[in-house]
């Protein structure tokens, strides 16, 4: 393996220094990754680390609660929920004698860098710690405690903090650990109560946790097409009894068998008294009669094991806390770890936790426009997103645009392709369009399996996952005469894409052929959806974190069967063509020893070197590896040779077992990220083709043309922001050999997965987040987390 960067160790060395984690205040699933993380990194670079257990309680009452750790002591820890060294509310800590005690205690054992996992709460008081530090060394020194010496070694600590909280209320980072983790939980079980919703003709009301902050209840409103939902940031209008009721009757006039109501244990009227699920089930039931039923989640929502995506923000920020800690100097504030698209960020920890108290100041003050304004542009699209595809209008409110928009799948099936298409449908219904549905890919096309599709059409279709429009991978070279004449006998002005690698082809081929057929010569819109995330112009794809979760589910059930049967090495081959996407976001979201990819190329020695690195982990308390392998990776290295090579050099001390992951990774439920990006990155493509439709329509000739090379564009997520980038453009940075981009962001996590798996590396410090200020209210970005 690559051996340690000089400059790295020059610029970042831990030597002489310790480390302290601890968790605080509500527990959140990845903070386990999250303390995993720094341990790990703060061994890597030479620091000593110490685990401080029950939070501040234990760092006030010292002795056993602040022990130094090992590499092996955070084994196996990353897959499990909640907090394994321990949370504790103190109010001991909030008095100065309590604080006093808990300086003694750090300096008894050398620490002066803190990392805190919590809330806004616990790194307030982290905060206030640091400020009083050398009052209290002064205060030792004068009681005997401590000698002058000690105090004059130790004249500063530094605080770097983590956001532990599954409401995701803390401004600054667009998402905090926990908050994804509690979304699966909430879909989960949403998607079971669907079922028996449905079989009943029951209405449900769904009481989710968040009792300052509605992030939870809208993104899981969003994520299952909820009837109705109740946030504190947004209370409903005057009336809202009546309009609510209106629309509940409304669905069952339309046959629709399920109503969903979500209700955020914080939600409340515009004269801030509190509106509860049990007040919305009686109103239900006075006014309509309906069976309705209330399900309260409360602490489900915290546990379960994390989520893979929670599992790699934690692991990242863990990383880059201690990178803040050994960068700090005595005049550097004390900051906190923020994720911003799918950057890491440092921010000043007191301008976050202010801009948090803001919004609650605005909702205590009836300011719920502020509020929401506040919450961030993330937050505030979801909350227009929501409203837009819940709330139908009349036909007689409805602008009529007489433009006719078709959508289709293209390409292998990924969860989250529906919640796509239902986000597109509504959208474009409400903008005034007319919606078509194309069946199997652009081979339906050419078919004419073309529909007008409906409002209700779509309902229920979040949740399901494959494609229900049906899919194929045919691209439309060979069909471009009868998809020509397919458009203009449906009077078709637009056109949208959803799929992966050969939707993109596909959208080329198409926008090549314009020359020939003027009936192509419309605004047409790709959204990147493909497990193998492997679409240029994108750093997201759609489908491609429900696969990941699979990949991650699977691994953990593999790890277990594992530890019955001691030394035991698992070979994983997980899909992605020549895209090592998912074995290396896996391979870090399971701790995966190795994965093997396409992009970095490895030979027979690297081979032998992980072996070796095996070898030696058996030797230590930590019995079992995992070994992920991209599909393509390596035409000659295959999973069999790889298996094989592995049972040889490790006989004796370890045996194998190899897993095909397979089309698994395909199907199931969409996840939330998934079924958000999947909405909102379509409603954002409909409004685009909209503006373009106005923009290049002849009144003279009564039609839309469009041939200028912006109106072929493929709409994606890159770092902060959604982009739309014609097609053209892009076929620069595309390799079209291997169906991948020429550069990839994800290839910057690399490192880190071998650093958390002990391996030496090199780790490019310039990628990490420097200091930043808050200039903006959290998650400006155009779609957010999810």
């Amino acid at each position: 393996m690559a051996q340690p960067d000089k400059k790295f160790f020059e610029n970042l060395s831990g030597t002489g220094k310790a480390i302290a984690v601890l968790t605080s205040g509500g527990d959140a699933q990845g903070m386990n990754a999250a303390v995993r993380a720094v341990v790990r990194m703060g061994i890597y670079v030479g620091a000593k680390v110490y685990l401080v257990h029950e939070g501040y309680q234990g760092m006030v009452d010292g002795g056993h609660n602040i022990i130094e750790v090992s590499w092996e002591s955070v084994s196996s820890i990353l897959q499990v929920g909640g907090t394994v060294i321990g949370s504790a509310r103190c109010k001991a800590f909030r008095s100065h004698e309590g604080r006093l005690q808990a300086a003694y205690n750090l300096i008894k054992c050398g620490i002066t860098n803190l990392c805190v996992i919590g809330g806004d709460g616990s790194l307030t008081g982290a905060n206030l710690f640091r400020e009083e530090w050398s009052g209290l060394l002064e205060e030792l020194v004068k009681g005997g405690k401590i000698e002058r010496g000690t105090a004059q070694k130790y004249t500063h600590i530094n605080i770097v903090g983590m956001v532990g909280s599954i409401d995701n209320d803390f401004c600054g980072t667009d998402m905090t650990i926990g908050t994804d983790s509690a979304l699966h939980r909430i879909i989960e079980v949403v998607d079971a109560i669907m079922t028996t919703a449905q079989s009943h003709q029951r209405t449900f009301v769904l009481e989710v946790m968040g009792r300052h902050c509605g992030y939870l209840a809208l993104v899981s409103a969003l994520a299952c097409g909820a009837d109705w939902v109740f946030i504190p940031e947004c209370p409903p209008q005057e009336g809202w009894e009546d309009q609510m009721c209106t629309k509940l009757s409304e669905n069952r006039a339309q046959k629709k068998r399920l109503n969903i109501i979500i209700v955020s244990e914080g939600a409340i009227d515009t004269h801030n008294n509190p509106i509860t699920s049990e007040k919305v089930k009686d109103l239900v039931v006075s006014c309509l009669g309906f069976d309705t039923r209330v399900t309260i989640l409360g602490h489900v929502q915290r546990g379960g094991t994390p989520s893979a995506f929670d599992r790699i923000l934690a692991s990242r920020m863990g990383v880059e806390a201690v990178l803040a800690l050994l960068e700090a100097t005595p005049d550097t504030p004390a900051c906190v770890v923020s994720l911003c698209g799918n950057q890491a960020v440092r921010l000043p920890l007191m301008e976050c936790v202010q801009m948090t108290q803001e919004v609650q100041k605005a909702m205590d003050e009836r300011r719920f426009e502020d509020a929401v304004r506040l919450r961030g542009r993330s937050f505030e699209n979801n909350l227009n997103t929501y409203k837009l595809l819940s709330h139908k209008k009349s036909v007689s409110e409805l602008p009529k645009s007489n433009f006719n928009v078709a959508v289709l799948n293209v390409g292998a099936p990924a969860a989250g392709m529906n919640g796509a298409v239902r986000s597109a449908v509504r959208v474009g219904i409400t903008e005034g369009h007319k919606m078509f549905a194309v069946n199997d890919g652009f081979e339906g096309f050419a078919k004419g399996q073309i529909k007008e599709i409906q409002w209700g059409d779509v309902g229920g279709w979040t949740g399901q996952g494959g494609s229900l429009l049906g899919t194929k991978r045919t691209l439309p070279a060979k069909y471009l005469k009868q998809i020509a004449d397919q458009i203009r006998t449906h009077n078709i002005s637009a056109l949208l894409i959803i799929g992966g690698f050969e939707a993109y082809l596909g959208l080329l081929e198409l926008s090549v052929a314009r020359e020939k057929y003027q009936e192509l010569c419309i605004p047409m819109v790709m959204v990147p959806a493909t497990v193998s995330n492997n679409v240029p112009g994108s750093d997201f794809s759609i489908g491609a974190d429900t696969a990941l979760n699979t990949i991650t589910d699977t691994c953990d059930r593999i790890k277990l069967s594992a530890s019955g049967t001691k030394r035991r090495v698992f070979i994983i081959e997980t899909m992605g063509g020549f895209c090592g996407y998912l074995a290396n976001m896996g391979a870090l979201a399971s701790g995966a020893d190795a994965a093997y990819v396409f992009e970095e190329p490895f030979d027979i020695r690297d081979l032998q070197a992980n072996v070796e690195h095996l070898t030696e982990k058996m030797k230590t308390g930590i019995q079992r590896g995992l070994v992920l392998r991209n599909e393509n990776c390596n035409e000659n290295y295959t999973t069999d040779f790889i298996y094989q090579l592995y049972s040889e050099e490790g006989k004796g001390v370890f045996d194998c077992r190899k897993n095909v992951l397979g089309h698994m990774q395909q199907g199931g439920a969409p996840s939330p990220f998934d079924r958000n990006f999947g909405t909102k990155i379509s409603a954002k493509a409909i409004q685009w083709i909209s503006r373009k439709l106005k923009e290049n329509y002849r009144q003279d000739e009564g039609r839309v043309f469009a041939n200028a090379e912006d109106t072929v564009c493929l709409l994606g997520m890159h770092r902060r922001n959604l982009h739309f980038q014609p097609v053209v453009q892009l076929k620069a940075e595309t390799d079209f050999e291997h169906r991948i981009p020429k550069e990839q962001w994800w290839l910057k996590m690399r490192p880190l997965m071998k650093i958390l798996a002990k391996y030496k590396t090199s780790y490019d410090v310039s990628d990490s987040g420097q200091l930043e200020h808050v200039r903006r209210p959290r998650g400006q970005t155009d779609t957010g987390p999810i």
